[in-house]
């Protein structure tokens, strides 16, 4: 599953440095040294790694949620994606206006959420007329007993996310969304209730030699969010880094007292917080990485790769690349039993390598 993220903020705040290929989207391989390393033992002439799509969503101004600027198709953008980027401005610069003449990005983050919580509460609204004409009719329609229970049940949960959106409580919001999804009751969809993540833009002295720990701002977003929500980046340096080889990008790292790109770690921290897990697939022809989410079983993961290997899974043969790095060969991993084949009920590791046998 490729990974899809929305990066939204104001107007100048760094989105669009993120999507550097075309203005309004980028697709990023996720960087894994263990798929080269596993290139190299197999001699695969192709290397495919797995991919993440960063989305530059326009359009948000203050009353977004009604239609201004751009709003409609923002707010229809957003709800595609699987991560929501809240890019943050950070950093003064007398050469670039920010919308509200003044660098807060607290404040800039309320505007954002703000608009969708808004959106949501129409949609809500909406859904619990819905859901009292159901229950009224229930009897007339013949409803089961188990379709009238989740009615009430998602009626219940819809008045507490209507009383948490008028309050603008972002966090019980995530939660009851959370807890609606969880029943698998089909509801409507809220945008205030995606997961996400907060990008830190920096000035390039303050993002060089980890200087950012003592920006008053990074601090404030770490207060509200707390460190691992928290990603700094320098949008510039970042945009320079993308101009270059892999040589030239390392030695402008090392310039500046950069461990990692901020590209990366925003990769690394968005496949965490969605629970995203990487599984291989090798041989001569090309070693390929996939994503999946953690605690998916053998046949999903083969799902993913084709729908017939989930459709007509027997088994899979799996291994773990660490163990396989070990020894050097497949062979050594038969002989000390880490080749192993599993069955359907098997829960796929970060970092197996697999191969389903399968007949449809």
């Amino acid at each position: 599953m490729a990974l899809k993220t929305g990066l939204v903020g104001l107007p100048n705040v760094g989105k669009s440095t993120f999507c550097t290929v075309d203005p309004h989207v980028a697709i990023t391989e996720v960087p894994d040294k263990r798929l080269d390393q596993l290139a190299e033992i197999f001699g695969s002439k192709k290397v495919i790694p797995t991919t993440v799509q960063f989305v530059d969503i326009a359009g948000l101004v203050k009353g977004a949620s009604k239609g201004e600027g751009l709003g409609n198709q923002f707010l229809g953008n957003i709800m595609e994606v699987d991560l929501v980027l809240h890019v943050l401005r950070c950093f003064e610069d007398a050469d670039i206006t920010h919308v509200h003449n003044e660098v807060n990005p607290l404040d800039d983050f309320e505007v954002i959420v703000t608009e969708l919580m808004l959106k949501d509460l129409e949609s809500v609204v909406k859904r619990k007329e819905r859901l009292a004409n159901f229950l009224k009719g229930a009897k007339s329609k013949n409803a089961s007993t188990q379709q009238v229970k989740e009615w009430e049940t998602e009626q219940d949960l819809m008045n507490k996310i209507e009383e948490a959106l008028s309050n603008s409580n972002h966090d019980q919001v995530i939660s009851l969304f959370n807890k609606l999804k969880e029943t698998g009751i089909n509801s409507i969809p809220l945008l205030s209730g995606k997961k996400f993540l907060v990008i830190a833009n920096l000035s390039e002295d303050d993002y060089a030699e980890n200087n950012y720990k003592n920006n008053q701002h990074y601090q404030a977003l770490v207060e509200k969010f707390g460190q691992e929500r928290v990603i700094p980046v320098s949008a510039k340096i970042e945009s320079e880094l993308a101009q270059m080889n892999d040589d030239e990008a390392q030695e402008m790292l090392d310039s500046l007292g950069i461990t990692e790109k901020g590209l990366d770690n925003i990769i690394e921290r968005a496949y965490n917080n969605l629970g995203l897990i990487t599984f291989f697939t090798c041989g001569p022809k090309e070693a390929h990485a996939w994503s999946i989410t953690h605690n998916s079983k053998a046949p999903e993961a083969g799902g993913e790769i084709h729908s017939d290997l989930q459709r007509g899974f027997i088994c899979a043969e799996v291994y773990n690349c660490e163990d396989l790095f070990q020894v050097g060969t497949e062979q050594k991993l038969k002989e000390t039993g880490k080749l192993r084949t599993e069955g359907k009920e098997y829960v796929i590791k970060d970092g197996d390598v697999i191969n389903i046998r399968f007949n449809v």
